[in-house]
């Protein structure tokens, strides 16, 4: 008897308010008993306080007033911005039909775009970002133009499938469109 390899693919789609498409594929192949282990794996790490529920940086004591610019049908980003609230942010919540233009003028490169777009202290904070990175990049001033996660990872505020946390990056970027790696996430 041959043993069947079982596969599980799991496709999204997000369409960001640019109108960029970003296909998120995760693809899991192997033995039942490594399926298994990986399903063992994924709760323990539930157990333990995610990324976006964690305390956040106690000593912060910059601006804490920002304004999040966000598509009227956008469901995700009223999530993320509880997240923010939850974390001593105060946001003014502005629904627009003109996030296009509105991530031109802040010159968001389009590769960075995702559904919401936040101003605070004069950065530009795009997407689904972790407040704890948000205090960091805050402090810090950096001379950037500011912090983008591209698309709606699954497993962020809003986007949320279950047990699925998609890997992420959170990118700094300025105002020539160079971009690094602020922060990466592979398990939160």
């Amino acid at each position: 008897m041959s043993k069947v390899s079982p596969k599980i693919i799991f496709t999204a789609i997000a369409i960001s308010a640019a109108g960029a498409a970003t296909i998120y594929l995760s693809l899991i192949r192997g033995e039942n008993q490594t399926i298994s282990k990986q399903n063992e794996i994924a709760k323990q790490t539930n157990t333990a306080v995610s990324v976006w529920d964690k305390a956040t940086e106690a000593s912060y004591s910059g601006t804490k007033e920002m304004t999040v610019y966000r598509s009227p049908s956008c469901g995700c980003c009223g999530v993320w911005i509880e997240h923010a609230e939850k974390h001593g942010f105060k946001v003014e919540d502005i629904k627009t039909e003109e996030m296009a233009a509105l991530k031109q003028k802040y010159n968001i490169p389009p590769q960075l775009a995702a559904c919401h777009t936040t101003i605070i202290d004069g950065y530009v904070i795009e997407g689904h970002i972790p407040a704890d990175d948000i205090k960091r990049f805050l402090t810090e001033k950096p001379e950037l133009v500011g912090l983008a996660v591209p698309g709606m990872p699954l497993g962020t505020p809003g986007m949320e499938a279950g047990d699925l946390k998609q890997p992420f990056q959170v990118f700094a970027f300025n105002d020539r469109g160079e971009v690094k790696v602020f922060k990466e996430y592979q398990s939160y």
